[in-house]
């Protein structure tokens, strides 16, 4: 999780990832810095996103997207 939050705050660095659970939902993070942290995450974590696994509920929180990675891996 350590890795991934690193990842996000180089993404966005002006927001609190811990406690935000509204990334999508709340237009915090738009289409741009999606695509980042799906290339970032994919090369970090040595995992291939699908477009169905691009959804907001994925990347609404740190946590959502904690999930899906380690699902992911499995």
């Amino acid at each position: 999780m350590e890795k991934l939050l690193e990842i996000l705050s180089e993404v966005r660095p002006d927001v609190d990832f811990e406690n935000e659970n509204g990334l999508i939902d709340n237009g915090i993070l738009d289409s741009l810095n999606i695509m980042e942290i799906v290339a970032e995450i994919g090369d970090a974590f040595d995992i291939t996103l699908s477009p169905a696994d691009i959804v907001p509920e994925n990347f609404n929180s740190a946590k959502a997207l904690w999930s899906m990675i380690q699902r992911l891996q499995n």
